[in-house]
């Protein structure tokens, strides 16, 4: 399951998440100031190795994350 959202702050700033969760557990979630993801779960480390190894996903992310949403 994913969730995501995003914030405004009152000063302007702007933020958001973007995290995975499986089973009722957290399992991986997405760091969009180091463009890398935490593994929650053992489990989750072959997806973080796969996600931080494409770069433009990440960017993608962050922007997503930072503008669009």
């Amino acid at each position: 399951q994913q969730m995501y959202g995003c914030e405004l702050s009152s000063d302007g700033r702007k933020g958001g998440y973007d995290q995975y969760g499986y089973d009722g557990r957290d399992f991986i979630a997405f760091d969009k100031e180091t463009l890398t993801w935490t593994a929650a779960d053992p489990q989750a480390q072959v997806t973080k190795r796969k996600w931080e190894a494409d770069l433009a996903f990440n960017q993608h992310n962050k922007y997503y994350l930072e503008e669009i949403c």
